[in-house]
Formats: structure tokens, C-alpha cells, sequence
């Protein structure tokens, strides 16, 4: 025993020695199955790289590290995507993995604890909801009803513009095309204009707006441990007034709904009434509730109303930057609409040019720039291991300018859209440009923004010149980004208006 407890130091520095050995040695992931990944810094991780655009940030880190590559935003783990074809694999071929959209404190906030369609995760309780939008509230039955509220609103629109027009005032188009998209929303959802509220358009607007910056706000308590339970940018406490100013408002919305439904009092049906159709339909698999119900409109509020709006600002933009574009457009509406009438939706089916026009500012100006998954199990995807609970961003913005798939990418030109080889479509199926995302998360609100966003921007054309500033001296338009959870103009487009026609001789 005296011998053995001699030798036993050696014994013991042989075992420690054997474990190091062992754990230096044993077989590993090797590291070609880790996507590359730039230098991070201790506690922020990449978060310093992002800024002050997190897209243009990604687009920037892809030309060096390629199109898949590692990052930490704090202490989370993610990966970030700027390849159609790599795109493709993480969204179409492995889909069932990503199906979760990565959310953040601030977002379940204020959609109710995720309890709408956006942000809930995939499951029974998405799969419904997506069904009954799909089936009864946006359908193309349901969009068709509703056609005339989207005529009626953009005529008031065009008719404000025209009289701007005869007293040479400049327009605010960011502004005025916000007030448009809410009232459309607000009389297509709830049968009520903004403008008609208690609260006003202009809180109505400033609400939905702030909501929209909140949700896309960067929390630092949501990606560095060391402040998760901190609320260092007050955006908990922000948050939480927001939702409860709009919780007034919805909650007054409904009970006049209900009390209608009790009198007899509906004649046609908006989307708040279906909803409420199917929350007292025994038959339904699953009951919705009052948040259900509440987290839905506010979906639609904030993915109809600002993304829909900005898309024809870009739209516009790009147009006055491209005079010989927008005279080309301009022969085309006249040649299939005249100009003894409005644009109409029933005409864009006629009109090649300007769907190719739209086509092209969504390449170029997606609504969301960055697509957000979460992967739900680990998974080998592109030769590389993605562990469960990673983060996806999908540089939507990088897709649209990747040069092994669109000539001079960063130049307009809609003409790229009427060649056969480009017939692409905007629906999540051709991954070089995917402006509502794809598969089964893709934006169900499609129909409605391409319905939107043809009519008015055509409707501009056809009746107006658009001179850039106040003054309408201005040379072209800036085309400055801001920042935000979708694509904004970092500046407002103003501009003055010269009448071309006025289709529409109406007094309202």
C-alpha cells in the first residue's frame, strides 16, 4: 500500500494528463461544417459591424466572408444568408426547420404575447389563423368587395393632389401616402376612416407608426446577457404605452361592432366583422379570442399601412430620378386607360410596363429587407451544422443585388422584368428576389399591396409631373435609407405636383 500511495502523484498526473490528451484528440465537427465567421468582440459579439443599417451591414460582411456566413449579436448565435441559392435551402428544401419567425421582446409585447399570425409560432394555433386568412379575409372574393373602398380612397388622394396643384403647394408624399394606406386598412378592417376616429388621423397615424419603429427597434436586452433583465433604452416601458393607447382605441371599435351585430345594423361586412363571425362559429377547431381578434387587426395595421406606402414612395422616387422611364410609363397608361378616367385595378392586367416598374422598386427597395427565421432542431444545410434556436437573416436587400443573378444590378431598370428570361414573379417561388418572403410564412397580404401600390402609383403617373422640393428645383431625389424593421426613405420625398389631367371632376 506504502508503494502504491508513492507512485500515486505520478498516477494521477498520467490520468489528468490521459483526459487532456483525450479531449485534444477526439473526434469533432470538422470545421468546414462552421460557417466562416468574422472577429467578435467580447460581451457585443458583431452587433458594432451592423450598424447604422443592419442589411447594408450583412451585404457588406458577404463580400468578404461570402454568402453564408456566422455572426453573435451579443450572446445569440445566427446566421446570415445573402445567396438566392443558399436561400433557397434554408427556405424551400429544409423549410420545415425555419418555419419560426425570430422574434424579440418588444414584438410579443405587442402582439398580445405573440398571439397574432406574424409572430406566433408554427403549430395548430398558425396553421388556423392562416387558413381563415387565406380563406375568408383575404381572399380574392373578400379583396374584390372591398375593391371599391380602395378605389374611393385613392380618387380622394388624387383629388387632394390636384387641388395642390392649382396653387402651386408642394406635397409631402411620405405623409399623404401614410394617411391613404390607414384609411384603406382602417375602412377594409373596422368600416371606419382614420380621419373619422375619435382619436384623429393624425394619432391614428403617429400610433401605428411608433408601433412600427418599436417592433424593429434593436433591444439590447434581448442579445447581451448582462442586460436581459434591464430595460436600458426604455423600450418595456414604451412598448407597454403603446399597446395600451391602441388597446382604447380597438376595444371601442369592437364594442361598436358588437352592439351593430346586436341591432341588425350591418349591412356590408369588414374584416372586423368576419372575425367576429368566426369567433362565435361553434364549428371553428380552434376559439379565438378578444386578443386573437385584436393581435390580427394590429397585424394588418402595421404590415398594410407604412410597407404599402413606402414601396410607392420608392416607387416615385425612382421614376423622378428616371424621367425617360416614367415617360414610357406614362404612354403606356394613356395608350390602355385614356385619359377621360381614372387608373383602375381591372386595368393593370393591361399594363406590362408598370408591373415591370414595381417589380423592379421591390428588387431594389423590399419591403423587408431582412427576412428573420429560427431554426427549431439542429440540421445540415449549404455543408453546414445549424444548431437549434439559431437565428436566420436572410438579406433580402443583398438578394436583389447579387450580380451572379441581375445585370448592373444597382441600376433601375424595368426593362430587365419584360425580357423571358427575367419573367420572374414576386410570390417566394424565384429566391434572386423575394420581396414577401416565401413558402408558408410568406406575407398573406400580397394581393392586397400589388392592388395598392399598382393603382396609386399609376394613378400618379397618369394625372401628375412630380418636380423634386419644396420649389420643384431640385435636380433628382436623394435615395437615402432609413432604419427601421421595414424599408424606409430616410427623408420624406416632397415634391410639387404639375397637373397632366384630371380625370376625375368631383368635389369632395
Amino acid at each position: 500500500m506504502a508503494d502504491l500511495e508513492a507512485y500515486f502523484p505520478f498516477l494521477l498526473t498520467c490520468l489528468v494528463f490521459t483526459v487532456f490528451l483525450w479531449a485534444f484528440l477526439k473526434p469533432s465537427r470538422p470545421k468546414s461544417h462552421i460557417p466562416p465567421t468574422p472577429f467578435a468582440l467580447p460581451i457585443i459579439g458583431h452587433l458594432h459591424l451592423l450598424f447604422p443599417i443592419p442589411h447594408k451591414g450583412f451585404y457588406k460582411l458577404s463580400s468578404r466572408y461570402g454568402p453564408i456566413f456566422r455572426v453573435f449579436l451579443g450572446s445569440k448565435p445566427g446566421i446570415v444568408v445573402s445567396s438566392p441559392e443558399v436561400a433557397k435551402e434554408f427556405l424551400k428544401t429544409h423549410e420545415h426547420v425555419f418555419l419560426d419567425r425570430a422574434s424579440t421582446s418588444t414584438a410579443d409585447y405587442i402582439s398580445y404575447g405573440s398571439k397574432d399570425l406574424v409572430f406566433t409560432p408554427y403549430g395548430p394555433y398558425w396553421k388556423f389563423m392562416r387558413k381563415i386568412v387565406m380563406s375568408k379575409l383575404l381572399n380574392g372574393k373578400t379583396l374584390d368587395m372591398l375593391s371599391s373602398v380602395r378605389y374611393q380612397e385613392i380618387t380622394r388622394f388624387i383629388h387632394l393632389i390636384s387641388k395642390k396643384t392649382k396653387v402651386g403647394e408642394a406635397v409631402d408624399l411620405g405623409k399623404e401616402l401614410m394617411k391613404l394606406t390607414n384609411n384603406v386598412i382602417s375602412i377594409m378592417l373596422m368600416g371606419e376612416r382614420c380621419m373619422d376616429m375619435e382619436e384623429g388621423v393624425d394619432d391614428v397615424m403617429k400610433l401605428v407608426a411608433d408601433m412600427v419603429q418599436a417592433a424593429g427597434n434593436f433591444n439590447l436586452s434581448d442579445y447581451i446577457w448582462l442586460f436581459e433583465s434591464l430595460d436600458l433604452q426604455g423600450l418595456g416601458k414604451k412598448v407597454k404605452k403603446l399597446r395600451a393607447r391602441f388597446d382604447v382605441m380597438i376595444e371601442r371599435i369592437i364594442k361598436e361592432h358588437e352592439e351593430a351585430r346586436k341591432h341588425g345594423g350591418v349591412e356590408v361586412k369588414d374584416l372586423l366583422h368576419i372575425l367576429l363571425d368566426i369567433q362565435q362559429d361553434e364549428s371553428m377547431e380552434i376559439k379565438l379570442s378578444r386578443e386573437n381578434i385584436k393581435a390580427f387587426i394590429l397585424d394588418i395595421f402595421l404590415a398594410g399601412t407604412e410597407t404599402t406606402a413606402s414601396t410607392i414612395e420608392w416607387g416615385l422616387s425612382e421614376l423622378i430620378n428616371h424621367p425617360n422611364i416614367m415617360k414610357k410609363a406614362l404612354e403606356e397608361i394613356h395608350q390602355v386607360v385614356g385619359e377621360n378616367r381614372l387608373l383602375e385595378e381591372s386595368d393593370i392586367q393591361n399594363l406590362p410596363y408598370l408591373q415591370a416598374i414595381v417589380k423592379e422598386t421591390l428588387r431594389l427597395h423590399p419591403v423587408a429587407p431582412v427576412l428573420a427565421r429560427e431554426s427549431t432542431e439542429d440540421s445540415m444545410v449549404a455543408g453546414y451544422h445549424i444548431p437549434a434556436r439559431t437565428h436566420i437573416f436572410v438579406n433580402v436587400w443583398a438578394l436583389g443585388r447579387d450580380p451572379n443573378h441581375w445585370e448592373n444590378p444597382h441600376e433601375f431598370r424595368p426593362e430587365r422584368f419584360q425580357e423571358k428570361e427575367k419573367e420572374l414573379d414576386v410570390r417566394g417561388q424565384h429566391f434572386p428576389m423575394l420581396p414577401f418572403g416565401s413558402g408558408r410564412r410568406m406575407c398573406p397580404g400580397i394581393s392586397l399591396a400589388q392592388f395598392m401600390v399598382h393603382t396609386t402609383l399609376g394613378a400618379m403617373i397618369q394625372c401628375f409631373d412630380w418636380k423634386a422640393g419644396k420649389d420643384g428645383n431640385m435636380p433628382s431625389v436623394d435615395m437615402e435609407e432609413g432604419f427601421g424593421l421595414t424599408l424606409v426613405r430616410a427623408n420624406h420625398l416632397v415634391c410639387l405636383p404639375v397637373a397632366r389631367l384630371d380625370p376625375i371632376p368631383i368635389s369632395m
